[in-house]
């Protein structure tokens, strides 16, 4: 449904997308014909040239911004949908330019220019989307600019939706009360509204525009009333997935053929999200190996004169897709520590150390080796720490969901390790945390990742 508001935002977008388009556009003119830092080979064109192909500027960006989807206002929409829609519309645009004066010859015809564009056009309008959505929702946490939801349930899924809308009140929707067929005493302190069938009054007489659908898996037959009498009023409804087994991971949707697909255990980590983290991951393990290679000789000869055995310990555990690897570390155990024992779980105050292996354990140190497992490609800097064969065979069988933490490579550090989920903790919530970090990865969460390990990864109480 189209709502007058969404309109005049949509309205107001454009306006001043065009409006910094034409700054970017008389910013490259300066950059690179003017500004003495480029050297045209074609001269300078004079400035009223730049100024004639505005107005076909303008209709090219129109023609290209809407192609891009770049003004599909949504409150629940998120930004980082909205920067892949900038740069889309900015390259298409870039190309329409490009297109228009290569195809005509024109005196403004370089390459350069229009790549200094593009380039320009991308920073420009994603700060102005950045600085608009600020301002919006700045003012909808004021109560402007606010629209109303009905939750449909009253149950754990319901609850949860809204503290959630209360939490995000920028968005602007305000959660006017509840609506359930099947309520108990412990839905005594919401405010239940009415039945299914009240919905199309209830929507009518408070103005609501968003309804959420929050009801238990196991109320299929409900929902499908709900959505039958809701098909007969103009509301954006949305179904809340109430999955507790599914805590931590991702939901998306997708469409196969016209079947609607949701993907229960999907990872961020594909495309060009594998080629950035793979880039960071050999660039700063090389750069790490080449500035700490004093202090691992140093370690590693104090290993060699402190303890009979080898240097190193070459560790058996799983990967990426479940597929095992040697994990390498400085020894910190004796060589005789699982001949009886076997495969054990690591506890405070471990018998089998050596004098030095209990420092190398306190401080992480005996971790450094693992840094030539990051730059082979067998590690990256951040993931879930890897695990033994032997224990994943247990920890699968007992707890829900344990698997998904190999759908990413394993890690030196990771998100639960930084916040103290490491030793001999609670494994769920160290899943927990595993799987938070999957489904919400960036290169700027791994960046964040090591810098708190400089604080908080490296010498810990739960580090033995």
């Amino acid at each position: 449904m189209i709502h007058q508001r969404s309109q005049l935002l949509s309205s107001c977008f454009l306006f001043t997308d065009l409006l910094l388009t034409t700054a970017a556009w008389f910013l490259a003119y300066y950059l690179y014909f003017e500004s003495g830092w480029f050297h045209p080979e074609r001269g300078v064109p004079g400035i009223f040239l730049c100024l004639q192909r505005v107005p076909l500027l303008w209709l090219l960006s129109v023609v290209a911004y809407r192609l891009a989807s770049m003004y599909d206002v949504g409150r629940l929409r998120r930004f980082r949908e909205e920067i892949v829609a900038v740069f889309k519309g900015s390259l298409l645009l870039a190309l329409l330019v490009m297109a228009r004066i290569f195809f005509l010859h024109d005196a403004y015809e370089s390459r350069a220019g229009i790549l200094l564009f593009w380039l320009l056009n991308v920073a420009l309008v994603l700060i102005g989307r950045r600085a608009a959505w600020a301002v919006i929702h700045t003012l909808r946490s004021h109560g402007y600019n606010q629209t109303f939801s009905i939750i449909v349930g009253t149950g754990r899924a319901a609850r949860k939706t809204a503290r959630a809308l209360q939490r995000v009140s920028w968005l602007g929707i305000k959660n006017i009360g509840f609506v359930d067929e099947k309520t108990n005493r412990l839905s005594g302190d919401l405010d239940v509204m009415g039945g299914f069938a009240d919905l199309p009054q209830l929507i009518e007489k408070y103005g609501v525009r968003h309804v959420f659908v929050a009801l238990p898996l196991g109320r299929t037959d409900d929902a499908r009333r709900v959505f039958e009498v809701l098909s007969r009023s103009l509301v954006e409804v949305r179904m809340v997935c109430d999955a507790p087994n599914l805590a931590g991971l991702s939901l998306t949707t997708t469409n196969l053929d016209g079947l609607p697909l949701i993907g229960l255990r999907e990872s961020p980590h594909f495309g060009l999200n594998i080629v950035v983290k793979r880039a960071m991951d050999v660039v700063l393990s090389a750069l790490a190996l080449l500035l700490l290679a004093p202090l691992m000789v140093l370690i590693a000869l104090l290993v060699k004169l402190t303890s009979p055995g080898p240097i190193f310990y070459r560790q058996e555990r799983c990967g990426l897709n479940g597929r095992t690897f040697h994990m390498l570390k400085f020894r910190s155990l004796r060589v005789d520590a699982e001949q009886k024992t076997g495969a054990v779980w690591a506890v405070k105050n471990d018998p089998r150390r050596t004098p030095l292996g209990a420092f190398l354990r306190k401080t992480s140190l005996d971790e450094l080796p693992q840094l030539w497992n990051v730059l082979k490609g067998d590690m990256s800097l951040v993931g879930p720490r890897p695990e033994r064969p032997v224990f994943i065979q247990q920890f699968s069988k007992t707890i829900p969901n344990y698997m998904a933490r190999h759908c990413v490579k394993a890690g030196i550090t990771g998100w639960a390790q930084v916040h103290g989920w490491r030793g001999n903790t609670s494994l769920r919530k160290r899943l927990q945390y595993d799987l938070y970090y999957i489904t919400h990865w960036t290169p700027w969460l791994d960046l964040r990742i090591l810098w708190m390990t400089l604080f908080h990864g490296f010498i810990h109480r739960n580090a033995y």
